[in-house]
């Protein structure tokens, strides 16, 4: 597979936050595959001064020893640190004997793994910045780190001694549609585009999950392959991704089975009714979490106004949710996936993910619909009147007084409205109008994977958009 492929924004960013004329302490976290240390190694490459990893479940001794190996590789020749404060003032020798008047970049990855009980990482890595490496005005450290909660809370909003000492801050999102689609162009994958969503239905846009696909077969094969098989590369993945994320994986993962369960979304109090947790700090902590890792992403909704206190949580991440859709029972049939080509469950299910897919392009639907430049809030609406519940999983709603009210439907083919489904469409939005009591333009927006045919019961949508919008 090849190079660094999409992250232009931030390898702007990171080459511009190096050039500075101050000590920089930049921070890049995101979840475990996306690419961090890549990002880094790819961008700055030979540029790097000092470079670490932490050992993954590693004693202090272990995590000691790694960091004086490359303390030794970058030409320190002194005594071999026995504790943090030992460690990082041999790493300041390092950067003195490079001199004041060139950039010393330091890359310090997996830095959550130091921080091993008693250890006394973060208080020798606080002296290290606020007492020397602050006042310089050249050296660069950037650190890494898969355990997001680790990172976020000594790191980034530290509310001890490295409390608003980060100067930047990257977090790596999964790839677009349009950078999973370079990437597997680069790799001479000759997918058309509908595949290309499907497979980031399955695999999100997680650079190491495409890295593991073949392209001599075809989706379906490499989904048995990767999934299904007697030795498929990612049936471990689902344990060790909770595992290196969070100290205490398990009632992370009793969230993500709830949301998987509960396809539409939940709020905080209907989670913390259903897991019978209380819903103060500690939950709103392990959701705030799971957002930081992209697992959830938490939507405002619209009743008399739009509400972000009650917000509905939803399962975003691709992988996570096809693992727990169609692995978690761990099916005997290792053809699985091929074997249920066009089957009414496959097909539902796709429908279900396409609605995410665009859920995680709103900025591109924004973009195709034209109104890129004008200010909008966009949230879910779920009727609390009509029986059954109506819900709209994407409302687009506009500073120019106008509402894209969007429909999303996967199918195979161009989409085709009939009488019964337009007069649901159309009751929809008088459902809307009157429970939100909105005074604005409601514009019915289909998304659909191939287009729209255009009938006698089309003429209530406004905007159309295909699946290229997503890109």
């Amino acid at each position: 597979m090849s190079g660094l492929i999409g992250r232009e924004k931030e390898k702007q960013l990171l080459k511009l936050y190096i050039e500075s004329n101050r000590s920089e302490f930049i921070a890049i976290y995101g979840r475990r595959r996306i690419g961090k240390t890549f990002l880094v190694t790819e961008t700055l490459g030979d540029r790097l001064d000092f470079d670490m990893t932490g050992v993954i479940n590693g004693d202090s001794a272990m995590q000691l020893t790694s960091f004086a190996l490359s303390l030794t590789q970058s030409g320190y020749t002194g005594k071999r640190p026995a504790n943090w404060i030992e460690a990082f003032s041999a790493l300041r020798e390092v950067i003195t004997a490079r001199g004041n008047q060139q950039q010393v970049l330091v890359f310090i990855d997996e830095m959550p793994c130091l921080d091993t009980p008693k250890s006394g990482f973060v208080p020798a890595l606080d002296l290290f910045w606020n007492g020397w490496a602050s006042r310089q005005k050249n050296i660069k450290l950037i650190v890494c780190g898969s355990a997001t909660t680790w990172m976020v809370d000594n790191i980034i909003d530290s509310h001890g001694g490295l409390h608003n000492r980060i100067t930047h801050e990257i977090h790596l999102h999964p790839f677009t549609l349009h950078e999973t689609e370079e990437y597997l162009k680069a790799n001479d994958f000759h997918w058309n585009r509908l595949t290309i969503c499907q497979t980031y239905m399955i695999l999100g846009g997680v650079p190491y999950y495409l890295s593991l696909l073949d392209n001599k077969l075809g989706l379906p094969a490499n989904v048995d392959r990767l999934f299904f098989s007697d030795d498929a590369e990612l049936a471990g993945e689902y344990e060790r991704l909770f595992s290196s994320l969070f100290r205490n994986p398990q009632p992370y993962k009793d969230i993500i089975r709830l949301l998987t369960d509960n396809k539409s979304g939940l709020t905080r109090k209907e989670i913390s009714s259903k897991l019978g947790k209380e819903s103060g700090g500690n939950l709103s902590k392990m959701l705030t979490n799971l957002e930081n890792c992209d697992f959830l992403r938490k939507y405002n909704v619209r009743e008399k106004k739009i509400n972000s206190n009650n917000g509905i949580y939803q399962l975003t991440d691709f992988y996570v949710r096809f693992y727990n859709d169609f692995c978690r029972l761990h099916s005997t049939d290792s053809h699985y996936w091929s074997n249920s080509l066009n089957t009414p469950k496959q097909n539902n299910w796709y429908g279900l993910a396409y609605e995410r897919l665009c859920m995680a392009h709103v900025q591109q639907i924004k973009q195709a619909l034209g109104i890129a430049g004008i200010r909008t809030e966009y949230y879910s609406w779920r009727s609390k009147q009509s029986k059954p519940a109506a819900q709209v999983d994407l409302i687009i709603e506009r500073a120019d007084d106008i509402v894209n009210l969007c429909e999303i439907k996967y199918s195979r083919g161009k989409y085709t409205i009939d009488a019964n489904e337009e007069e649901k469409l159309r009751n929809r939005i008088t459902d809307f109008e009157q429970e939100t009591g909105l005074k604005k333009a409601i514009q019915l927006t289909m998304i659909t994977t191939y287009g729209l045919n255009e009938n006698a019961h089309s003429y209530e949508v406004a905007a159309s958009l295909d699946m290229n919008a997503l890109f």
